[in-house]
């Protein structure tokens, strides 16, 4: 009962965090003169996806001897991007179908979307074609090529929303309401705020979780790969319900793609730096469950430009389709 309360106060303490930042990242992007584009996809999503870097770093650092800290850090990295791809796809378009009632197309900047995710379906698969890799030398120049990616991936999005800013009436920053033009020291103040409230709060909520998952015998690869993305970057993404609820998609959907391309380079890169980096079979399949679920919404913008609810929903089954084989796997 009490893991079940720490649950809910600490979930309460994340939406409100979530929401701060949100708040504060709008006026950021006003601040900076940056397009939506922008601003979710990169200042957005490597914000909140900031405290999960931290996780498998010090997993691999942590344990100098034996497998479980790379078990518990790889299983950190490919769970991030895996719960990105599925349950937050998911989520994400359950909130656009039951807030609009109807499957009508997000209302996106498609390119914006697009290259975020023509940019995860590439470094991620080299990520996990690294592993086949037999010299650590050319694991090395994957990693590498990994973050010579995100920072060109940097550059191209921040290059393609100049002037591309649109200046929409926003709501009051919360730290200074009443305020028409805060002032950036207070908007800074604030996302710092809701990120110690995001962290502190996914922090609790992993500390309830993990007791309940441990006494049921889950290993420790398992609770990295499936528990702990679900338990501190789930929350997080809860920005991009609030912001599809406001109408504003692009934010919505770059707050995940943003932080899917972030998740696939910078962080395996680290994995690949610090391990032998070797996926097993069930690593490998969540890999190419996570690509396959990518692939949905990608080929609707290279068919039609649109990505519909419907689309997003399709994580789900992705998702649904891993657990299961999971259990199968553990049964056997």
């Amino acid at each position: 009962m009490r893991d079940v309360i720490m649950l809910i106060v600490s979930l309460g303490i994340i939406l409100i965090g979530a929401e701060a930042f949100t708040n504060s990242i709008e006026w950021l992007g006003r601040k900076l003169k940056l397009g939506v584009g922008a601003v979710g996809s990169i200042l957005a999503a490597v914000g909140t996806a900031l405290p999960e870097t931290i996780v498998p770093i010090i997993a691999f650092l942590g344990f100098k001897e034996g497998t479980e800290g790379a078990d518990i850090g790889i299983g950190a990295i490919l769970g991030a991007p895996f719960m990105l791809a599925t349950l937050a796809f998911f989520i994400t378009g359950l909130a656009a179908l039951l807030s609009r009632r109807t499957n009508r197309p997000l209302k996106l900047d498609a390119k914006v979307v697009q290259r975020d995710l023509k940019f995860f379906l590439v470094v991620y698969t080299i990520a996990i074609l690294a592993s086949f890799l037999g010299n650590q030398f050319y694991k090395t120049l994957a990693a590498g090529f990994l973050i010579l990616a995100y920072l060109i991936y940097v550059l191209l999005t921040l290059s393609s929303s100049k002037g591309g800013h649109q200046e929409e009436k926003l709501a009051s920053l919360y730290v200074a309401r009443g305020v028409n033009n805060p002032t950036m020291a207070s908007v800074i103040l604030q996302i710092f705020l809701a990120l110690i409230a995001i962290l502190f709060g996914a922090h609790r909520f992993v500390n309830a979780v993990q007791p309940i998952a441990v006494s049921l015998g889950i290993p420790v690869f398992v609770l990295s790969l499936v528990i702990t993305p679900v338990a501190t970057e789930l929350p997080e993404k809860f920005n991009s319900v609030l912001w599809i609820l406001r109408g504003k998609d692009t934010l919505a959907l770059g707050n995940l793609t943003g932080a899917m391309v972030f998740q696939s380079s910078v962080i395996p890169a680290i994995g690949i730096a610090l391990t032998p980096w070797k996926l097993d079979i069930l690593a490998l399949w969540s890999a190419l469950l996570a690509l396959g679920s990518a692939m949905i919404p990608f080929y609707s913008l290279r068919r039609r430009e649109v990505i519909h609810p419907s689309a997003l929903l399709m994580g789900g089954i992705f998702y649904a389709i891993f657990i299961l084989s999971m259990l199968r796997f553990q049964i056997q």
